[in-house]
């Protein structure tokens, strides 16, 4: 079977994420964050975009608002001798991982957007989260960009 092939009949996991993060199921919030946390670690992009779930040898496609991944906090970390200053970002899998500033893109409607576990997946901040980090954000002639150990991060259009 050739992978277009396979993709076309690739069926839902009937399972949406809507662009705060929340997982629903057939229409009913899931609230086990357990089982969303175990999806999260199964899930990948497919050559077309679509977030795919593999589990137990059965893959399925999410419905997914605007991305899988959304960010929900951010925290500034101080540098020290050893390690330069970073953003930590909390993301709505539960985890926390370093913010890749040069991945900041703004996009329709002003709405923040980076990549997250090692570049693999798209990332949409909340509105908490964005207005966090955009106490950081600052403005030259070439544009909005965020100043990190001597470094501009501009942040551009998608």
């Amino acid at each position: 079977m050739t992978q277009a092939h396979e993709n076309e009949s690739l069926p839902p996991c009937l399972i949406f994420i809507d662009k705060e993060g929340r997982w629903y199921h057939k229409g009913a919030e899931m609230i086990h964050r357990e089982f969303i946390r175990l999806f999260y670690q199964n899930m990948e992009l497919d050559e077309d975009g679509r977030t795919i779930i593999t589990w137990n040898d059965t893959r399925c496609y999410v419905d997914v608002e605007d991305t899988a991944f959304v960010v929900r906090g951010v925290s500034f970390k101080p540098g020290t001798e050893d390690r330069p200053s970073s953003f930590q970002i909390s993301l709505s899998d539960d985890t926390e991982e370093p913010l890749a500033p040069e991945t900041l893109r703004v996009g329709k409607d002003h709405v923040l957007y980076c990549k997250v576990k090692s570049g693999a997946f798209p990332a949409r901040f909340n509105r908490a989260a964005y207005y966090h980090l955009a106490e950081f954000i600052e403005e030259d002639e070439r544009g909005f960009f965020l100043a990190l150990n001597g470094r501009k991060y501009y942040v551009e259009p998608f």
